[in-house]
């Protein structure tokens, strides 16, 4: 599997590619940061966010894109730049119609760490030693979507084959009924039989 993080911003945005699957080693495929200056007008910094990640889609050609989950801070003008950003590399994904999933940063941390309450440093460490890199991805924006890559490919392969087994389920249920529907005796109340 090969996976796209992208951890969003409006001045810095992560962007990092891995390859593997659960329980086997894990390989970089790319890692950088997009950066748009911040005093732009903001349609014009999505634009660049936009054309940097279509370039990486291209290249990549990922089989999901993992992005990281907005969630509520104090500085409401962070929140909604790093919800610009993160809704065009969802469109981008979209567009193309691969599976994007969102992941909490919490999420990230746990899969990553164990500790769903690690600082970027421990991050870091952990993407560093996982992709047996020799130094750690700088800025933190570039780690942060490598592990965003790692994590989906550790969740996506089990929720992956969760939401699979429940298609087959709801599949299998969806034929049961459509044959009883068509074969219950007609004149039971509520029964009605199709043509």
């Amino acid at each position: 599997m090969r996976v796209l993080g992208v951890d969003p911003g409006l001045t810095r945005c992560g962007v990092g590619a891995v390859r593997g699957r659960p329980g086997a080693p894990l390989d970089l495929i790319g890692v950088g940061v997009v950066r748009t200056p911040a005093e732009d007008d903001i349609g014009a910094r999505l634009v660049v966010i936009e054309a940097e990640l279509e370039r990486w889609l291209d290249e990549v050609k990922p089989d999901a894109v993992a992005v990281e989950r907005v969630f509520a801070q104090h500085n409401v003008r962070t929140v909604m730049g790093t919800a610009q950003a993160s809704a065009v590399a969802i469109v981008c994904a979209a567009r193309r119609g691969l599976p994007v999933a969102l992941h909490t940063p919490s999420e990230v941390k746990a899969s990553i760490t164990g500790n769903g309450n690690a600082d970027k440093k421990q991050v870091g460490t952990m993407v560093t030693r996982l992709l047996r890199l020799d130094a750690m991805p700088k800025p933190a924006d570039a780690a942060d979507a490598l592990a965003l890559a790692i994590c989906h490919v550790w969740r996506g392969g089990v929720q992956n084959r969760l939401a699979d087994a429940l298609a087959r389920s709801r599949g299998a249920a969806s034929v049961a009924m459509a044959a009883g529907y068509r074969h219950s005796p007609p004149g039971r109340t509520g029964d009605r039989t199709r043509p």
